[in-house]
């Protein structure tokens, strides 16, 4: 069987997908491309417990991996409050969710545009001056 080939925003939005069935909560796409070097999109997901942050990730690594695709690298597995994995184009941050406002991922990138999930839809925000073309 083939590699099935997703985009990275496809990927990112699948991601979303799966982390939303898991009950992880504020998920935010937010479009890296021309913006940061290390990959075309982050993916950040809070989850209300540390049951719920491993949870969440394993729901992520298991609905890509029957689609074919694999994390290059996974960090904090054993850590219960912030899980890294990296797809290479898109990288999600599954956090418990005091880390991830003590951490502020969205300020420190905050001129990137963004898809906010809500489990069934996406919404479009853009941050900084304007939007950037696609």
């Amino acid at each position: 069987m083939t590699k099935e080939k997703k985009t990275a925003h496809e990927k990112a939005r699948l991601i979303a997908k799966f982390a939303a069935e898991k009950k992880g909560q504020h998920i935010v796409l937010m479009d890296m491309q021309g913006i940061s070097a290390v990959c075309d999109w982050f993916i950040l997901v809070s989850a209300a417990s540390t049951r719920r942050l491993k949870a969440v990730s394993r729901a992520i690594e298991e609905g890509l991996s029957q689609k074919k695709i694999s994390p290059l690298h996974v960090e904090g597995r054993h850590d219960p409050h912030w899980i890294l994995l990296d797809y290479v184009d898109v990288v999600v941050h599954v956090f418990y969710k005091d880390v991830r406002a003590f951490y502020g991922l969205e300020r420190l990138w905050s001129d990137a545009p963004r898809e906010h999930f809500d489990g069934k839809c996406l919404k479009k925000t853009f941050q900084g001056n304007f939007p950037r073309s696609s």
